[in-house]
């Protein structure tokens, strides 16, 4: 699963292995993800048609860890498989594991997952939140998904309906509408690199074999004023967007610097009308 980077890195779950400060960002962008979604994340765990607890899940392109932990919360006596195709991010999942105790409920596989499949038992729920449409031949893993599970068991998959928005529809007061026109401009770039992004995931599910049991859609809104990280994450996420948005006038590119500028009287964090906007569709798939 391994891609080129763009500003849709900041959902997906699978990244190149290695460190630097692209690592570092994307990692950051997956922690603030699992920050200020939490509650929607939970929400998610707690829809899923499952007929019992799962005791072996796997989470496919896990991240740093957002499903990894919802899970583990959500199952307490669940023993988590987490896999990526990122070293950094295996290595700080593993981390947070120690620092919550759950270290020995976590087992960390790093894998190219458009490769050989490593082995991972046989799950109960398998769990893929972002990352499915990073795949280069999605139906395949679908198959294989299939394939993995327990007869029974579920498979999750959770994608982005909408990236986030964070900025009012009139801001900034010198460029309104500034980051509608951010997103459009590396629109063309994401649909050539992730062509699946936004897909219909139920008929390829019930072409992969699956009987799809449920579905639905989480709307997100939360307000800057809830939730301190929101400030932080509209920051990381305008950084992946400028340096994507290369075809933007001059002055939308000056706005969308001083915005990002921290140190500056118009940076984003000194905003107190953000709000973090979004939207995520869940499919719930049994293999018979």
């Amino acid at each position: 699963m391994n891609h080129a980077p763009s500003h849709a890195d900041h959902h997906g779950a699978d990244h190149h292995p290695g460190h630097g400060p692209d690592t570092d960002t994307q990692a950051e962008i997956l922690d603030l993800d699992a920050e200020v979604l939490a509650e929607h994340i939970a929400s998610i765990t707690a829809w899923l048609p499952l007929t019992e607890a799962p005791r072996h899940i796997v989470d496919l392109g896990c991240g740093t860890g957002a499903g990894t932990f919802a899970l583990l919360a959500r199952f307490p006596e669940a023993e988590v498989t987490a896999v990526d195709a990122s070293a950094d991010h295996l290595h700080r999942l593993r981390a947070k594991a120690e620092e919550l105790g759950m270290a020995d409920r976590v087992r960390t596989v790093a894998a190219d997952l458009d490769a050989d499949w490593p082995v991972l038992g046989r799950p109960e729920l398998v769990w893929a939140s972002a990352s499915m449409h990073h795949m280069a031949d999605p139906d395949r893993a679908l198959r294989m998904t299939h394939d993995l599970l327990a007869p029974g068991g579920l498979f999750a998959v959770v994608e982005l309906a909408g990236f986030p928005r964070f900025l009012p529809a009139d801001a900034p007061a010198d460029r309104p509408g500034l980051e509608e026109r951010c997103h459009a401009a590396v629109d063309h770039h994401v649909a050539e690199h992730i062509p699946h992004r936004g897909a219909d995931w139920g008929p390829k599910l019930v072409a992969a074999g699956f009987t799809v049991e449920g579905e639905r859609t989480i709307t997100v809104h939360v307000e800057g004023s809830r939730s301190a990280a929101v400030g932080r994450y509209a920051l990381s996420s305008l950084k992946r967007l400028r340096a994507g948005a290369h075809t933007l006038p001059p002055e939308d590119l000056g706005s969308l610097d001083r915005l990002l500028d921290t140190e500056g009287p118009l940076s984003i964090l000194r905003r107190g009308d953000l709000a973090l906007r979004t939207e995520r569709a869940v499919w719930a798939a049994r293999r018979a």
